[in-house]
């Protein structure tokens, strides 16, 4: 009988006496997974967690992060996983509009938070030494949909974060869908590098354990840690975003000694990458597959492109996932055709729930199905908001966003929250933020500012800037000029900057 809902996977994984989760020295059994994830959850429904009720986890990349998910999940509670890197104020937002009545944090993290969450009735749940520290009843709070998994929050068009919300099924048919066309099975060793916060990165947890296999858990600082995770391991699957490929081509000098026959596959999302990022790829592993994807939180995963077609369509994200249609519709509400550009329309049982609390926001990206299937009564389909054009073949490659959204490194930021603390630090009369091409972080974050008649040095700016931001949301470069170009109605010209920026640096390379 297939699994219904998320913690089940756990229940249908491995032996008991199989190694689940490694961390560093660390390893977990499937029988000691089981057990943990038990030993929460009863925890937390002693505390009064109810059916719906949204627990944030505020942990470093662990083997209690992942007893939390599963916990959670197990406990009928809705898991909202926080990157580690955020600051006080964006964990704030995140736990205030999630309406979470319970935090999953340890000693560290939680003093972090300089007092940040005092104000809210949230529960402080530590984990490790001080488990019992702020523990008390959980206040009632307003259910979620029973449906309702988890919530990852990502960049929107507004500058603050939102809630996407997942449902069980969303989440088992990613796990499925991947697992099928990367062929994932019980003997397979995971290197997991990306964050639970990442869809892309939880989605690696838990096709891992749908599989009894085995997920080695590493937080990088040099290219060469990945290499000797690789070899240490005999890791056979690694999923990436372009910067960690540009880490391990150009800057990992263990790479090119390291016997790493066992990796099977290399993965990449969370932004496209240059197709000599992708030729240096291959050389140094000729025998491990590169599985270029493409995907958005809202849907997850929509594309694929199979290893054997990656000679003929290096710049392509590929063709619909399995279980999945992607179709491009034009901006007069046609179907394109073969080599017309549209934006690119996702049909398929990964299409999230929309933004939590943002009916508004969730109606512009889940939209009726303009094309429902014969004899189908119309349902929802994600809208991404990215153009593409569509080969004879069936192949889709991606042209650009159809808004001002910035994807770095993996994540999706946007510039009004980029530009909200460039003006907090009281440097500068104006700022806009734009996107420039960059081979190793797909974006890199370019701030043109105006300055204000007394202002600090760039350097003290961004020594503000990396106190209020995380680290992707800090600008690599800070120009200035003496007014920003606007539209006929008033409003910054962001097309002009960014085009203007882009072919000076063209015509620099050139």
């Amino acid at each position: 009988m297939a699994p219904s809902l998320l913690h089940h996977l756990l229940d249908r994984a491995g032996a008991d006496t199989a190694v689940a989760v490694v961390d560093g020295a660390e390893h977990l059994t499937y029988g000691a997974f089981r057990g943990r994830v038990a030993i929460l959850r009863d925890r937390l429904k002693g505390l009064g967690l109810g059916t719906g009720d949204r627990v944030a986890i505020l942990l470093p990349k662990s083997i209690r992060e992942c007893v939390a998910i599963f916990a959670v999940a197990a406990a009928g509670g809705v898991f909202v996983p926080i990157h580690p890197s955020l600051r006080p104020r964006q964990v704030r937002h995140i736990v205030a509009d999630s309406g979470a009545r319970a935090l999953l944090t340890d000693p560290g993290h939680a003093e972090g938070l300089d007092g940040a969450l005092d104000d809210l009735p949230t529960v402080r749940i530590l984990t490790g030494e001080a488990a019992e520290a702020d523990e008390a009843p959980l206040i009632p709070g307003e259910p979620a949909p029973r449906e309702l998994a988890a919530i990852l929050y990502t960049s929107g068009s507004t500058g603050l974060p939102k809630g996407v919300m997942l449902s069980h099924d969303n989440l088992l048919a990613g796990t499925r869908i991947v697992r099928t066309y990367l062929g994932i099975d019980a003997h397979d060793r995971i290197l997991s590098v990306l964050p639970f916060s990442f869809d892309y990165g939880l989605n690696q947890l838990l096709t891992t354990v749908e599989q009894g296999a085995r997920i080695v858990l590493l937080t990088p600082r040099l290219g060469d840690d990945v290499v000797r995770a690789l070899e240490s391991h005999r890791i056979t699957g690694l999923a990436g975003v372009p910067t960690l490929w540009t880490l391990l081509t150009r800057a990992a000098p263990h790479l090119a000694k390291a016997d790493l026959s066992a990796l099977r596959y290399v993965t990449n999302s969370g932004g496209s990458l240059a197709v000599p990022t992708i030729v240096r790829l291959r050389q140094r592993l000729p025998q491990t597959e590169v599985v270029l994807m493409y995907g958005l939180t809202e849907a997850f995963r929509s594309t694929y492109l199979p290893p054997a077609e990656i000679d003929r369509r290096p710049d392509s994200i590929g063709r619909a996932i399995p279980e999945t249609e992607i179709f491009l519709v034009t901006p007069d509400g046609r179907r394109a055709k073969p080599g017309e550009p549209g934006i690119l329309h996702h049909r398929g049982p990964t299409v999230s729930m929309g933004y939590w609390k943002r009916p508004e926001d969730s109606a512009r990206v889940l939209v009726p199905d303009p094309f429902p299937p014969d004899g189908a009564a119309p349902g929802l389909v994600c809208r991404s908001g990215d153009l593409a054009v569509e080969d004879a073949d069936g192949f889709f490659r991606f042209i650009g966003r159809e808004d001002a959204m910035i994807k770095t490194q993996g994540f999706r930021v946007s510039p009004t929250e980029v530009e909200a603390a460039l003006m907090e630090t009281g440097a500068f009369r104006a700022a806009a933020v734009i996107g420039l091409p960059d081979p190793s972080l797909g974006q890199r974050i370019h701030a043109v500012t105006v300055p204000a008649e007394t202002a600090p040095t760039t350097s003290e700016v961004l020594q503000s800037l990396r106190k209020a931001l995380a680290p992707h949301l800090v600008p690599r470069s800070i120009e200035t000029v003496a007014a920003l170009p606007t539209t006929p109605n008033g409003k910054v010209d962001y097309k002009r900057l960014t085009a203007e920026r882009a072919a000076a640096e063209i015509r620099a390379d050139g």
